[in-house]
């Protein structure tokens, strides 16, 4: 037997009301739905380079290298869940529970052991549809910008534990509300001959006063589709406002532009106004060589 102890972050998902598809549907069609839902809960997990430990009925139960990279995955598989109701992926819709810790356990055989394992599950139970659940514990290991999506909402009660104080990340693209604007190199107004021009990988979109936004993101129902793994299905939107261009991050990994001549500027659930030419990388930091580049141009 193969044991060794380690701090992982462990992460339970769970598909909602799976007990009343089985009623309703049967067996058969139920399990379609249930597996075709697990299948898309396992690429997001690979897609963060975590690893699926086991699959329980309806449940998925998966390890990741620390606490934000949990956080991501746990916001996308909220986001892969809703586009594929969006996309009437399944003969039903289902949703998803998200319940995460990250602490020591115990790695034996393929399997995963341990307070954290325990506690996670916890979190789990306590997450009700469309909603991820962790203790504040784990919210303190976030960087900045994810701790700002969490909200302390209760306490629960855990085995060995006492009482812990648990919070819920905010993933919804509706809780944008904040704007970040440039204001160094926003000055006057752009007027109304302001265009943008958006340059992806030979696709061109160009915004206007008779085309004023676009989708930019890993779907290919985006106005331009971007091969980015860390990119989220629908990341960011691009709109014309009050003549100037704003980009409106939507994303799980946020967005990194830098204009040039300029630092590069990070936005996550935020907005930012664009200026003058530079280029957009959708989840990957500019730094770390992204190779799926959008290249922006403002002219008048």
């Amino acid at each position: 037997m193969s044991t060794q102890t380690k701090k992982l972050a462990i992460l339970f998902a769970d598909i909602v009301g799976s007990t009343r598809l089985y009623d309703s549907l049967g067996d058969e069609r139920a399990r379609k739905i249930v597996a075709v839902t697990l299948d898309m809960l396992s690429e997001v997990v690979t897609r963060y380079q975590g690893t699926v430990v086991k699959m329980i009925g309806d449940e998925i139960m998966c390890t990741f290298d620390d606490a934000e990279i949990a956080t991501k995955a746990a916001c996308d598989m909220q986001e892969t869940i809703e586009d594929a109701i969006n996309d009437n992926v399944n003969e039903v819709p289902v949703t998803i529970r998200v319940g995460y810790q990250f602490g020591p356990c115990v790695l034996e055989d393929g399997d995963v052991h341990g307070d954290a394992v325990n506690v996670a599950a916890r979190m789990a139970s306590q997450a009700k549809s469309r909603q991820i659940i962790t203790t504040a514990e784990t919210v303190k290991l976030l960087p900045p910008l994810l701790r700002d999506s969490a909200r302390v909402v209760d306490y629960a009660a855990i085995k060995g534990k006492g009482e812990m104080e648990i919070a819920e990340i905010i993933w919804q693209e509706e809780d944008v509300t904040r704007m970040q604007v440039d204001v160094a190199s926003v000055s006057g107004n752009q007027g109304h001959s302001a265009q943008l021009q958006l340059e992806y990988n030979g696709t061109q979109i160009q915004l206007s006063h008779q085309r004023e936004s676009a989708v930019l993101g890993r779907s290919n129902t985006c106005d331009i589709p971007v091969a980015e793994a860390l990119a989220s299905r629908q990341h960011v939107r691009i709109e014309l406002r009050r003549d100037r261009f704003v980009l409106i991050d939507q994303s799980t990994n946020g967005t990194y532009v830098q204009a040039e001549g300029s630092a590069p500027v990070y936005v996550r659930r935020d907005e930012l106004v664009l200026t003058g030419n530079g280029v957009i990388s959708l989840g990957r930091a500019l730094d770390n060589d992204p190779q799926e580049l959008i290249r922006f141009t403002l002219e008048g």
